[in-house]
């Protein structure tokens, strides 16, 4: 059992929903959001999705563009999210933690050396979303066999012909994208979504959680009921743009939390 199964197998046992937290390392500096990131499980989070800035985010929305320009500008680096990742688990080490970034900086890393590195560290699973699967040879594979979950993205685009391939390989759980574009745009409909995320728990026998635009803690209540987690991250993300402490980002991050938990 890995820290994200024992999670969900905790969350199922007792009836409840899983709330997954995007920050960006390093945004606004490294204290800042080591600081944050030691404040979110005591907030409610049960994984935590931690953000690797890269110079060329596609997926991303202004605000985690933004929040990655930010960490970059104050000199992170993966090596440093790394060491944040180490500096987390000298005094937690049961909260799953899973690195979401681009394949670049990890290719530069070198493959073997990330997947040993972030085994030591303490990660637990790896979102790479520039890697279709025709590209698991790169990552994906290597990083299953090294005891790291690797994760993908469904969308409202993935059809019953590409979906198989979508979940080849893909372990810990499924991240369904509620809305089309990048992170941040729209709002998410639970009406629209919950046909989709049946569809996906039934072909993946995984549990999936809902992310992209939710914004509040009733979006993150209702993607939770229909899901099994709910996932938010430019909201969090703007609070610190707008300079709030990280007292005041962990109060709403426990509002979001109390209302996936609600479900």
């Amino acid at each position: 059992m890995t820290r994200i199964s024992e999670k969900f197998k905790s969350l199922r046992d007792s009836g409840g929903k899983a709330f997954v937290s995007y920050i960006m390392a390093g945004d606004p500096d490294y204290e800042t959001s080591l600081a944050v990131m030691k404040g979110l499980p005591s907030a409610g989070v049960d994984i935590i999705e931690l953000g690797a800035p890269f110079t060329d985010p596609m997926a991303d929305g202004p605000a985690i563009q933004l929040a990655g320009q930010r960490a970059l500008a104050a000199g992170m680096t993966l090596n440093k999210v790394l060491a944040m990742i180490t500096e987390f688990r000298k005094t937690d080490d049961t909260t799953p933690i899973v690195l979401m970034g681009y394949y670049n900086p990890i290719y530069n890393h070198g493959v073997d050396a990330f997947l040993v590195d972030a085994k030591n560290t303490g990660i637990d699973g790896l979102i790479v979303v520039d890697l279709p699967p025709e590209e698991d040879e790169e990552l994906c594979i290597p990083a299953n066999k090294a005891g790291l979950h690797f994760i993908r993205l469904a969308t409202p685009t993935t059809d019953e012909k590409r979906l198989p391939k979508v979940l080849q390989n893909t372990s810990g759980f499924i991240y369904y994208v509620a809305v089309k574009g990048i992170t941040g745009s729209g709002s998410a409909s639970a009406e629209t979504v919950g046909p989709e995320v049946a569809r996906i728990q039934k072909a993946g026998k995984l549990p999936v959680c809902v992310g992209f635009g939710i914004k509040s803690p009733k979006d993150a209540e209702n993607m939770a009921r229909i899901a099994d987690g709910a996932v938010v991250g430019s909201a969090i993300v703007e609070k610190l743009a707008a300079g709030e402490k990280p007292e005041q980002v962990l109060a709403f991050v426990k509002e979001l939390a109390d209302g996936a938990h609600r479900a």
